[in-house]
């Protein structure tokens, strides 16, 4: 292990009292690779949590003299029934995550909500009613304590009841729960403990609450916040608010939160000196969990299995709120037990018949390669609909051994979905269609470096890059990605990724300065690089400065100051940084220190220090620390550490090489930065003159086209022009126009075609797509445009009344003449379109002709038009367009219940095929 983790290099052989973490640098996925390979090897099933637990190679000697001979699983029990029943209705109207507990109380105390797994079985089930009893002593506990509304209140607790207890409890009164994350083991509480000063200092914490190991060393540490009052358990709280909800005063209980108050705080994880709490109102986490749900289809018939940790989004917002709100039981293990035996989850989702599970996507590579093959006899994976990969990059190759590796025990591939959110959108913010499986792309890494541009890979030899989506915007949320001068770039263009939406947080907790890097106008800065292409997000990059490792995210700050803090360090000459490990999909952590010692030995200490101050402060160790000579660590004018050149000096094997002379670096870097310069500039200029010309090119055609219809004497014989100046001003501007199913163009007999609608460029596809003999449906107000109106007269449009409902029928009808005359009818059934991507709701009228007429409904799908020309903006962009058309739906009657049956049938197909978010639901 140690020779793989560190090849070529020559280190002493290690001792059986050496560091797992500190000595052997031996991080959380290594360990678990440890211990699968001891048993493998000796043919042993090692303790629960060895991985975790074991400090030294002494401890995992003991544990091999101690374990048992592996045994052939035996057969698994039936399958755990789902709910009898499925929930009635959901708490829609609720305002706050309070009133949507109680909804559920009120309407089924007795249903299971969590149930918390010790090992495989099921340790604890948790009711709704017991869980708002429980929490409501806890609630009485903390307001006997002084604790009310709008106090923060931290909550330092492993994955137990204790911890839903205390959450739930600080919301029933009003006050603002922190999560933190706990130590990975309780005997480095002190170091842990102080190393989250900033958290409790940030949040203002009234309150610490976590486990009774914990609470000497806490309240010595909260000795220099003035702010924190106590450190409690739960057990104390409780026993001291034990009657529930009667002791809760009265004026508290009755307490009507506002969805605009702070539902609660979550950190980024890990310590940071400049700690970073995202606010969260009630508004914020309900609307992403409305949202979550209607992407992924959510009902109470689901069963999510998770071993994410509590106090992060992910495990916290999308496993446990979000089941809670839409009564979705969840089975719940602590990540210490995946982490210990990885199969464990999977047999969790075969032994509940789970249809939703998640993990970052380190944890798909470790099932896909590292489980043995004799953990997973009679594996079923057949329930799994939602396999949510999300909270660091998404790996291609993860995805597809995962699919490989598992299909044999009944996995689906098209349910891996992988997603993209943060904490400053709750948890949620893109979601592929469902049942589709990941979409990859496969691009040319040299354009995408240096134009910026995602361009497909072709030839042999030319390096690229598989890049995987990660969906469309969440229903009420939109995406952009931007230039250095917050300019939205065209589609398949590298730029900052930006969002906006009703999930959105108004800031961080006391951090002015943070809050206002994060705003550009009504847009928040994600901090993560990527491109947008069909409507969905593409990320190639993250954040500079934020390292992912592990499904944690890992800021250098504290590290850095700590080991700048070492005697021999040269203080501010610290730079810690993450770089990919390729075998496992996460990221190695790198620290350079320069030090201007040369003692070997002293060096070697200096090392040992340096990766003991890691383990504290990254919760594991580094991966690789480098000692340098004075001026290696590459810093801004303004003395600020440059940690992406870094660590590209560091990928490239160039952190350690002569340095040029100074003329000749600032010669490079003016040279590159003026070539940088120039190439953004001329995409801006090429994209504004392409724009231009566009207008220009539309100008001309239709011009002629206009003045040509007059002269035309027949609507077929005006169409026919105007197909042809659509295709002229489509082949001029070079849209490329991809039909599917083409043979259905072939309109043989009379049909109504009803369209997505997206972008003003949407009637000209149409137009330069079906055939001539088609009608046009147009709202009337177009009608009194002048030239528009008198053209689209000349086209035959028939024009239908919106407002007045009196016109409105007497309109519908001609249209139902009309199709029973044999005539094929083009609608819009949305209406209008937005600038968010989205299917809006359909109004019937395209669906009573097709009903009453008999004639049935032929859907037509657009894809790429919205990425051309968005609502607001009027230079075009370059892109291509997706035109599908779809077989015909009969209708089943010519009542308006047929109607709308059909106008159901035909929007189904359509949001399956656009790949947009449901925007109804």
């Amino acid at each position: 292990m140690l020779q793989e983790l560190r090849p070529g290099t020559s280190a002493r052989a290690p001792g059986l009292d050496d560091s797992i973490e500190r000595d052997l640098g031996f991080d959380s996925l290594s360990r678990v690779e440890l211990v699968l390979r001891i048993e493998k090897a000796f043919g042993i099933r090692l303790p629960e949590g060895l991985a975790s637990s074991a400090r030294t190679l002494r401890d995992l000697l003991d544990a091999i003299r101690q374990g048992q001979p592996q045994a052939t699983p035996a057969a698994e029990a039936a399958p755990r029934a789902l709910p009898p029943e499925s929930v009635a209705g959901m708490p829609e109207d609720v305002a706050t995550m309070v009133d949507a507990f109680r909804w559920h109380v009120e309407r089924h105390p007795e249903r299971e909500h969590i149930a918390l797994l010790d090992g495989d079985a099921i340790g604890e089930s948790i009711s709704y009613g017991r869980l708002w009893s429980d929490a409501g002593a806890v609630a009485a506990g903390l307001a006997a304590r002084g604790i009310g509304a709008g106090d923060t209140v931290a909550i330092m607790l492993p994955t137990c009841s204790g911890f839903f207890h205390a959450f739930l409890g600080a919301m029933r009164i009003g006050a603002v729960p922190v999560p933190m994350y706990p130590p990975l083991r309780w005997s480095e509480i002190e170091e842990h403990v102080r190393g989250r000063a900033a958290i409790l200092a940030n949040s203002l914490a009234r309150v610490l609450v976590t486990v009774p190991e914990a609470m000497f060393v806490g309240r010595i540490a909260g000795a220099e916040l003035p702010g924190l009052r106590e450190v409690l358990s739960v057990d104390e709280l409780r026993s001291s608010g034990a009657t529930g909800d009667a002791r809760l005063p009265d004026a508290i209980a009755a307490r009507a939160t506002s969805g605009r108050d702070t539902a609660m705080l979550q950190y980024t994880s890990g310590s940071t000196g400049d700690p970073k709490g995202v606010i969260l109102s009630h508004d914020n986490l309900l609307a992403n969990i409305r949202a979550m749900g209607a992407a992924a289809a959510v009902t109470s018939r689901d069963r999510f299995v998770s071993w994410l940790p509590l106090y992060h989004d992910m495990g916290l917002i999308g496993a446990w709120l979000g089941t809670m709100y839409h009564g979705v039981p969840l089975v719940l293990m602590s990540p210490t037990d995946f982490l210990s035996r990885p199969s464990r989850w999977l047999w969790a989702i075969h032994r509940h018949r789970a249809t939703i599970s998640a993990g970052p996507n380190f944890a798909y590579e470790i099932a896909a390669s590292k489980v043995m093959d004799e953990d997973l006899q009679g594996l079923d994976l057949g329930s799994w609909r939602l396999a949510f990969n999300g909270a660091e990059p998404v790996r291609a190759a993860t995805l597809e051994r995962f699919a490989a590796r598992f299909a044999g025990h009944g996995f689906d591939r098209r349910a891996i979905t992988p997603v993209y959110g943060l904490a400053e959108s709750a948890v949620g913010l893109t979601f592929p269609p469902l049942a589709r499986g990941p979409l990859i792309e496969h691009i040319d890494s040299q354009t995408l470096a240096s134009e910026g541009v995602a361009m497909p890979a072709t030839g042999a030899g030319r390096p690229a890059l598989d890049v995987v989506s990660c969906g469309c915007p969440l229903p009420g949320h939109e995406i952009r990605a931007v230039d250095d001068g917050g300019n939205e770039v065209p589609a398949r263009t590298e730029g900052r990724i930006e969002f906006r939406g009703p999930s959105a947080t108004a800031g961080y907790h006391g951090n002015a300065a943070a809050t206002a890097r994060l705003f550009r106008g009504p847009w928040l800065d994600t901090g993560d690089v990527g491109y947008i292409a069909g409507g969905e997000l593409f990320l190639t990059s993250r954040a500079k400065d934020l390292i992912k490792r592990g499904g944690h995210n890992i800021h250098p700050y504290d590290l850095e100051a700590a080991v700048g803090d070492i005697p021999g360090i040269r203080k501010g000459c610290v730079a810690v940084f993450g770089t990919m490990d390729r075998s496992t999909g996460t990221e190695r952590v790198v620290v350079v220190a320069e030090s201007s010692l040369t003692d070997p030995g002293t060096r070697e200490g200096l090392r040992q220090r340096i990766m003991e101050l890691a383990v504290i402060h990254l919760n594991g160790p580094a991966d690789d620390v480098r000692l340098v000579p004075a001026r290696t660590i590459l810093k801004t004018s303004s003395g600020k550490i440059r940690r992406a050149a870094c660590r590209d000096l560091y990928e490239r094997g160039l952190l350690e090489a002569p340095r040029p002379a100074v003329w000749r670096q600032i010669a490079i870097l003016v040279a590159q930065a003026l070539v940088a310069r120039l190439r953004r500039g001329a995409r801006t200029l090429g994209g504004a003159a392409y724009g231009i010309w566009a207008w220009l090119a539309f100008l001309a055609l239709a011009t002629v086209g206009l003045l040509a219809l007059p002269l035309l004497p027949t609507p077929h014989a005006r169409m026919r022009l105007a197909r042809a100046v659509a295709r002229a001003i489509v082949r001029g501007l070079r849209i490329p126009i991809e039909v599917s199913d083409g043979e259905e163009l072939r309109i043989d007999r009379p049909t109504v075609l009803v369209s997505n609608h997206a972008s003003y460029v949407d009637a000209i596809v149409l137009v330069a797509t079906l055939p001539p003999h088609v009608r046009y449906v147009a709202k009337r107000e177009f009608e009194r445009t002048p030239v528009l109106g008198s053209a689209l007269r000349r086209l035959g449009t028939y024009f239908v009344e919106r407002v007045d409902p009196a016109r409105g029928v007497e309109d519908t009808r001609e249209l139902v003449a009309a199709a029973r005359r044999g005539e094929t009818l083009v609608f819009f059934p949305e209406g209008r379109f937005s600038r968010a991507p989205g299917l809006g709701a359909f109004r019937i009228g395209a669906f009573v002709v097709g009903a009453e007429a008999g004639v049935p409904v032929t859907p037509v799908v657009l894809r790429g038009t919205r990425s051309l020309l968005r609502e607001h903006r009027w230079l075009l962009a370059r892109g291509r367009v997706e035109v599908g058309i779809h077989r015909p739906l009969l209708p089943d009657g010519a009542d308006w219940s047929a109607a709308v049956r059909l106008r159901d049938r035909t929007r189904d197909i359509m949001l399956r095929a656009s790949g947009e978010p449901d925007l109804v639901r």
